[in-house]
Formats: structure tokens, sequence, C-alpha cells
């Protein structure tokens, strides 16, 4: 098994976050991994990259090439947009729906959907919305990765120990409400694939 993911936001949406739960979850099933990360300006809301591959065989190179990702996550719905070049005619986009307006010229949002409904595989969900119900809109990334969880190729267990792993220091609520988003994420997709 072999999947090559594009992590894709705003700086401050937890990009990082997911990169490290994912991996923890590999390395976890014994898969080999290689990531890469592009930081933006976090404080001024600029885009957040991280090629994350991850494989039962070895990695040659930490950065996937144009038109081979089989997955983008994305926090922020115009950074779907701009990874699309990456991603394989069978690859899938997990977005969220709701944007980070962080620019004054912000493109309209219909057309920016439009265009992520072109490619043949994708989810698109309201993150934020979703995660404000499972108690903090602060978890709108666990979200997405909970959506993006059924198209991982991994055990839905090892991510959720990766959950318990990454956020043990912050206490049994913030793990319960990231498990519950994990969850959310995961039945919004598997109710819309």
């Amino acid at each position: 098994m072999k999947k090559d993911i594009i992590l894709a936001g705003v700086g401050g949406q937890g990009i990082i976050s997911i990169a490290a739960i994912i991996g923890y979850a590999a390395l976890g099933q014994d898969m080999y991994l290689k990531q890469s990360e592009v930081h933006g300006m976090s404080q001024r809301g600029g885009d957040v990259m991280s090629n994350l591959r991850i494989s039962h065989q070895e990695i040659a190179s930490d950065l996937i090439p144009f038109g081979q990702a089989d997955m983008i996550l994305s926090i922020e719905p115009l950074e779907s947009l701009r990874y699309l070049p990456y991603l394989s005619g069978e690859g899938w986009v997990i977005t969220n729906t709701k944007p980070f307006n962080n620019i004054p010229n912000y493109p309209d949002l219909e057309k920016i959907m439009a265009e992520i409904e072109k490619v043949p595989h994708h989810i698109a969900i309201d993150a934020d919305a979703i995660a404000k119900e499972a108690g903090s809109s602060k978890a709108a990334n666990i979200v997405i990765l909970g959506a993006a969880s059924p198209f991982l190729g991994m055990a839905y267990e090892k991510i959720e120990d990766a959950i318990r792993f990454t956020f043990r220091k912050k206490g049994d609520k913030v793990i319960e409400l990231n498990l519950n988003a994990l969850k959310a994420g995961r039945d919004f997709a598997n109710n819309h694939m």
C-alpha cells in the first residue's frame, strides 16, 4: 500500500497536526513515511502545504510529483485548487467548504466549489460547522481527517490511537472532542461518497 497525500490550508488551521497524526498511525502499522513541509506566514494567514508519503515499501523522495497525489486534504477550499495539478486521475480531494477570507479579492466561493466538483472523486464538507457541533470549531482539521479516513488505506483504530497520542498532554476532554470530530467527518464521508 502506498499513499501520497498533499495537506493544504492556511497557517494556524492544523495542517501539521494532521500530518503528525497520519504519520503516527502509519508508523503504528509498520509503514515507511516521508514528509516535506512548506510553512506559510501563519501570522498573516499564509498558505501552508505538506507532502506526506506513506508506504509499506521504502520511499525514495519526500516530494510528490505533479499528477501523482492520491489525495488532497484541504482545510481551506481555495487552497484545494492551488494543488489540483498534483492530483492523479483517480485521486480524492477532501476539502472544507468554509473559506478563510484572508485576502481582499478572495474569489467567488461558488466558482471555487464548481471547480472542485469537477474532480471525479471529491468530498466537500463544512468542517467548521461539524467541528463546532463536536465541541470546538478548532477541530475542523480533524473533521477533514475523518472525512479522508475511508481513503487512507489504514486501520481507523490506528488513527484514533494517533489522536490519543497526539493530544495526550491536553487531557481526556480534548482527546474525546477530537475523536468525536474524527468520527463525525468519517460519517459524513461514508454518507456522501
